[in-house]
């Protein structure tokens, strides 16, 4: 086990360890009908915009934010919920290339590994379910009680608490959109790490603030390994 200067590593699934191929959209638009929204016109496509705006977030949140009730809200993101899950049931779960190989090299490397989610833990734990992944990290976590989701810093600071990581500056952080980086700069993460795999673009991740940005999570295991 080599020395790293970085003992743990936050790194996001969708769009970052794994392929997102349009299921938050889709699930998304099953969600927007469940609340009653118009199949078409100008609210729509408002809305399908500020999902892919707020991509990273969690998304009880962006529910929240769209429709102004919670009422609806929570019926949006139980329709959301339902339909992402169907999407991954049906096999549509697919890693990014080198993901697992990357996370595993990480710990191999003694870099602590934390898998972190907008999803809700029911949807985080049937995605990880489907990829087989139940041993590939020291911890997941998702948005909950006491947990706020991004862009707060509350995930990010959860895993070093729950996996003692000695300070935030031994903490690297990825995600692949303008959310995850501005988590990891409010945690205080010396990396807070954009990639290219997902929502965001270049532009965006270093609008928002990213200390680095590359291809994908294996650049960023390379990038961690180098120390």
């Amino acid at each position: 086990m080599q020395h790293n200067t970085i003992q743990l590593a936050v790194i996001d699934m969708a769009g970052t360890t794994v392929a997102d191929d349009g299921l938050v959209v889709e699930a998304f638009e099953a969600a927007a009908t469940a609340a009653g929204m118009p199949d078409e016109g100008p609210d729509r496509e408002r809305a399908r915009r500020y999902v892919l705006d707020t991509m990273g977030q969690s998304k009880i949140t962006v529910f929240r934010a769209l429709f102004d009730d919670e009422a609806l809200a929570q019926r949006a993101n139980a329709a959301f919920e339902e339909a992402y899950a169907a999407l991954i049931g049906a096999g549509r779960a697919v890693p990014i290339p080198g993901a697992a190989e990357s996370l595993s090299r990480l710990r191999d490397g003694g870099i602590r590994i934390a898998l972190t989610t907008g999803f809700s833990p029911d949807t985080q734990a049937k995605l990880i379910a489907a990829l087989g992944w139940h041993d590939l990290a020291d911890l997941v976590l998702a948005p909950g009680p006491g947990v706020r989701g991004r862009p707060y810093p509350d995930l990010i600071l959860t895993a070093l608490l729950r996996l003692g990581a000695d300070s935030v500056h031994a903490v690297a952080a990825l995600g692949d959109t303008a959310n995850d980086v501005e988590s990891a700069l409010r945690a205080g993460c010396s990396i807070a790490a954009g990639t290219l795999t997902g929502a965001h673009d270049e532009r965006q991740l270093v609008a928002a603030g990213a200390t680095h940005v590359v291809s994908s999570v294996t650049d960023f295991a390379d990038l961690l390994l180098k120390g």
